[in-house]
C-alpha cells in the first residue's frame, strides 16, 4: 500500500476526479478528509470508502471560503492527528469566449476557484504538513495550463497560474521536506467534460494521439504516486495525463 498510515485530504472530491482519487488513496491504506461545495456528493463518497473498511471524514467546504479551507485542514488534525499530503482538486470550467468579448466578472468567478481556491487550500496545508514533519501536495492543473487553444482566456490562463504557483512553491519548501507537484489532465470522462462537449466524449476523444478519453481512476493514479514516498524526489513538476497530446505539434 502507498499511503498506508498516511492522512490526506481532497477537495472537490464528490465527483470526478476527486471522488476518483479520494477512493484510490484509501485503498492504498490513507485515511482521507474529503470536502465539497455539494456536502450531499462527498457524504457519498465517504460512505463508499468506509463501507468498504477504510477512514474518510466529509466536510461541506467552499474552497472560495478561506475560513473553510481553514476549518477542513484544522479537521483533519482533530479527527486523524496529522496532514500528510493534499490533492488540491477543486475546479470549474468556463464557457467558451472570444478575449475581445470577455466578462471580466466571469474570469474573476473561474479565478476563484481554480486559482485562489488552490491558494487559499496551500496556505494552511503548508504549516499543517510542516508541522508533521514535511509530506506532499497535488494541484490540479491541465493540459490548457501548459498550453493553450482559443476562446479559452478564463480556465487557461487561471490554470497555467496554477502551474506558475505550484513551481513557485516547490522551489520555497525544496528543503523543508515538502514536495508540491501537480497533474495536468487531457479530456477525462468525468461530469465537467460532458458537460463541456455536451455530452459527446467521441468528440474530445479527437484531440487525443491515443485516440480516446481518459478514465479518473487513471488520473488518480498519478496523483496517488506524487503524494506518496514513491515519488521522493521529484517537485514542481506538472505531470501530464493526456494520451500524449502535449507531445503532438501542429
Amino acid at each position: 500500500m502507498l499511503l498506508k498510515g498516511k492522512v490526506g485530504m481532497v477537495t472537490g472530491a464528490g465527483a470526478g476526479l476527486g471522488h476518483a482519487a479520494a477512493l484510490a488513496m484509501a485503498r492504498e491504506g490513507a485515511a482521507v478528509l474529503l470536502g465539497d461545495k455539494d456536502f450531499a456528493t462527498v457524504e457519498s463518497t465517504a460512505a463508499i470508502i468506509c463501507e468498504g473498511g477504510g477512514r474518510a471524514t466529509a466536510l461541506m467546504a467552499n474552497v472560495t471560503e478561506e475560513e473553510a479551507v481553514r476549518e477542513m485542514v484544522a479537521r483533519a488534525f482533530e479527527v486523524y492527528g496529522r496532514l500528510d499530503f493534499a490533492y488540491n482538486n477543486a475546479g470549474v470550467e468556463s464557457p467558451t469566449c472570444a478575449v475581445e468579448n470577455t466578462d471580466l466578472a466571469l474570469v474573476r468567478s473561474t479565478f476563484e476557484v481554480n486559482l485562489f481556491g488552490v491558494l487559499s487550500c496551500m496556505k494552511y496545508e503548508v504549516p499543517a504538513l510542516r508541522e508533521n514533519g514535511g509530506g506532499a501536495i497535488v494541484n490540479a492543473a491541465s493540459v490548457w495550463g501548459l498550453n493553450a487553444g482559443t476562446e479559452r482566456a478564463a480556465y487557461i490562463s487561471a490554470k497555467h497560474a496554477v502551474a506558475g504557483l505550484t513551481k513557485t512553491a516547490a522551489l520555497e519548501l525544496a528543503q523543508q521536506n515538502i514536495r508540491v507537484n501537480a497533474i495536468a489532465p487531457g479530456p477525462i470522462l468525468t461530469p465537467m467534460l460532458l458537460r463541456d462537449w455536451q455530452g459527446d466524449a467521441e468528440k474530445a476523444a479527437g484531440v487525443v494521439p491515443m485516440g480516446r478519453v481518459g478514465e479518473a481512476k487513471e488520473v488518480a493514479e498519478a496523483v496517488v504516486w506524487l503524494c506518496s514516498d514513491r515519488s521522493s524526489y521529484i517537485t514542481g513538476h506538472v505531470l501530464p495525463v493526456d494520451g500524449g497530446m502535449m507531445c503532438k505539434v501542429g
